[in-house]
């Protein structure tokens, strides 16, 4: 650590270096955690590099550079993640947003944004990512947002406040267990999607969010499958069922939607050419 220059810039250049070996964005992160214990942006590291920290901000910063090294991802620690560019809260109770389920909001309002009334239902909301940024488009849309997880719920609840997107309707549910006989013209769900087995579930950021919001029965598909056998009796003719999956399950989402009655099933390539959004309609009649 530097012993006798405790600049801004001295303490960036030793963050970066303690967490070169476990982050591809090492200064990045060094940064985003100094800005954080500063209560600044992090254009304000670069207007005032020469400005000596406190010593308590130095202790702080320490302390989260540490939770950092032991792989502790950096929306878990600061407790805000940009998705949408919005700010949304995060905590461990939730999977924390990426930019890959951008996508899945792109494909939505390429498809529906013409559409002044549409009844939209999100499944497994989280944080609310994909519904508030979707009410954040379409003010006029009725967007229920649901999610087993009680603390989840409570998160949406806050971001919806904070982002000023009070009209989505955010409330506990085991998928489609409290949504009684209401119809929608769209559902979309990024459900847990990953194989129990995976050696990636030991990895990464994952280590630190909710498994049951990750692992699903089926090497991955079975609430896939659960969410488009049920969706039926909750779609609205030709409406649409939208899911985020794995990289690797694009040909089978594919499958179980066709087998199920769905008509048009398309999957969509993620950042890293990856198949990431399938989506069907239900067929009239």
């Amino acid at each position: 650590m530097p012993e006798k220059n405790t600049s801004i810039i001295n303490w960036v250049t030793y963050g970066q270096e303690l967490l070169a070996s476990c982050s591809d964005s090492a200064k990045l992160d060094a940064q985003i955690l100094l800005a954080f214990v500063l209560n600044k942006d992090r254009s304000y590291l670069l207007t005032w590099p020469e400005k000596e920290l406190a010593k308590q901000d130095e202790q702080q910063y320490l302390a989260l550079l540490q939770r950092r090294v032991t792989g502790e991802p950096i929306a878990y620690i600061v407790g805000i993640k940009e998705f949408w560019s919005l700010p949304f809260y995060v905590s461990p109770a939730t999977l924390i947003p990426r930019p890959d389920t951008e996508i899945l909001v792109e494909l939505v309002l390429e498809h529906f944004a013409d559409i002044e009334l549409l009844h939209c239902l999100d499944l497994g909301t989280g944080t609310g990512a994909i519904a508030l940024a979707l009410a954040s488009e379409q003010e006029n849309w009725k967007i229920d947002a649901i999610d087993f997880n009680l603390e989840a719920v409570s998160l949406a609840k806050k971001n919806a406040e904070n982002l000023q997107l009070t009209q989505v309707n955010i409330f506990q549910s085991n998928w489609f267990s409290a949504i009684n006989d209401r119809r929608f013209n769209l559902i979309v769900s990024n459900p847990p999607y990953i194989d129990g087995l995976d050696e990636n579930l030991s990895q990464g950021d994952v280590r630190f969010e909710p498994k049951s919001a990750l692992v699903a029965d089926e090497h991955g598909l079975g609430d896939i499958r659960l969410i488009a056998q049920q969706a039926h009796n909750f779609l609205f003719d030709n409406g649409a069922l939208f899911f985020e999956h794995g990289y690797n399950q694009g040909e089978a989402v594919r499958r179980i939607l066709t087998a199920l009655g769905y008509v048009n099933a398309q999957t969509v390539k993620d950042f890293n050419d990856h198949d990431r959004i399938t989506w069907a309609t239900k067929k009239v009649g």
